[in-house]
């Protein structure tokens, strides 16, 4: 299949010297455009296959999203890895690569490079020395594998000839019978992030699933956070929803209050679920019965301020800019507060119902949802189905994890299996599925 008419660089001459360089191009098995958690693992286990890799990113600085991980020990998968811990529009594309490569897997990698791991909450793994660990074992890894790494190097023109594809850089010509695309989403683009990938997909024919921003923070309007951003700062474990009918989505954890709207990872888990002009649900309480409480404590007797006895059930800023924000006088005792007063307070925290007006957008965002629309590939080996040779994988593929590992370990899954498939050989993205 012939391509596009290819991604072409600002000056022309430039063009017609990188044209004829095609003519001396260096000929490799595979490209692997992204020298990102996908395509390091891609293109080391390709090339202990024996093929011959070209990796190609053109960031300066080698896999930086894996550096900042994880607070800097990246969270590099999680132990409970499964369909239901991804959004796609086709849910059950991930299914193949994940049961094919699991987070043992990666673990086994890890020993044979003793690397130190710990596991936090909700099934969390992280390295104990710091991502710079992961890095330095992926490039061992390529280097194992006879990958030729070229960094910096910016990729002017991609096409597909005579079973081929020709790529055009500022370090000349390249040709290879396979291409695989793992240049990643749009978030932190300070971090060199474009939409490079997608612009690709599309020029081979591919639908996009439209980009978000996901594993983000969420903002509110100047009305409605008025009152609010005194908060700022303040953390509590909540049950938090969004979505109706099948697409109602619910997380149990921490959030955390700014002084534009909510971030921690219970909001960070639901806007990736969360779309423009929906409300999310958040219940305050984390799920307790917080009126059994209220009512226990004046049956029993209690002389405190009704302000002091909920603050010893949520943070003391929360309870006392809640009761100023709903017109209650928290000076009231608790023994003379009426019972149905007590419900209706707890009832509000736990359907407390807001509207976010947006996100913090592309420069917060952890990860990319959509991406590259999965009815184009087969689920086996990421291959395209318009395109012979042509592969995408990780964070540019419409597959996007939970917070907490599962992103990376979509990147390791979907790299394996593309790179199984790169080593049988032509046509062997063929599936019917």
């Amino acid at each position: 299949m012939q391509g596009g008419p290819g991604i072409e660089p600002a000056d022309p001459q430039r063009h017609a010297v990188l044209t004829n360089s095609a003519a001396v191009a260096a000929n490799f098995d595979a490209v692997v455009l992204g020298a990102g958690a996908a395509g390091l693992l891609c293109a080391a286990l390709a090339g202990q296959r024996g093929l011959r890799v070209l990796l190609i990113d053109h960031a300066p600085k080698l896999a930086e999203k894996i550096r900042i991980s994880g607070g800097g020990r990246c969270n590099f998968t999680n132990r409970a890895v499964g369909p239901e811990n991804f959004l796609s529009e086709n849910p059950d594309f991930c299914r193949s690569a994940l049961a094919r490569y699991t987070p043992a897997d990666f673990l086994a990698l890890l020993l044979r490079h003793h690397i130190g791991w710990h596991e936090k909450h909700r099934g969390q793994l992280f390295c104990d020395d710091g991502s710079g660990r992961i890095i330095d074992m992926l490039q061992a890894e390529c280097a194992a594998g006879g990958v030729t790494p070229w960094q910096p190097c910016v990729v002017t023109t991609v096409r597909h000839d005579g079973g081929k594809f020709v790529l055009e850089t500022d370090r000349g010509g390249v040709q290879a019978r396979a291409l695989v695309v793992a240049t990643g989403g749009l978030s932190i683009p300070a971090l060199g992030a474009t939409d490079f990938g997608h612009r690709l997909a599309r020029q081979f024919g591919h639908r996009v699933v439209e980009p978000r921003p996901a594993l983000v923070p969420l903002v509110f309007d100047a009305a409605t956070w008025q009152g609010l951003a005194a908060l700022a700062g303040v953390a509590l474990e909540v049950v938090i929803e969004t979505g109706t009918g099948r697409r109602r989505i619910r997380f149990l954890e921490d959030l955390l209050f700014t002084h534009r709207g909510l971030s921690g990872p219970a909001v960070l888990q639901i806007s990736t679920y969360w779309r423009p002009g929906a409300a999310i649900r958040i219940d305050l309480t984390g799920g307790h019965d917080l009126a059994a409480s209220l009512l226990a404590a004046k049956q029993a007797g209690s002389r405190r301020q009704l302000v002091t006895e909920l603050a010893s059930l949520l943070p003391q800023r929360l309870a006392t800019t809640w009761l100023a924000t709903g017109g209650v006088d928290g000076t009231a005792p608790l023994s003379q507060c009426r019972d149905r007063d007590l419900h209706a307070l707890a009832q509000r925290l736990r359907a407390w119902t807001v509207t976010p007006s947006g996100t913090e957008g592309w420069r917060k965002a952890e990860v990319t949802a959509g991406g590259v629309d999965t009815r184009d590939l087969h689920s086996q080996s990421l291959a395209s189905r318009h395109c012979q040779g042509l592969y995408f994988i990780g964070e540019v593929v419409d597959v996007t994890g939970w917070l907490g590992g599962y992103n990376f370990q979509w990147a390791w899954a979907s790299a394996a299996a593309c790179a199984t498939a790169l080593a049988a050989g032509p046509g062997s993205g063929s599936e019917t599925r």
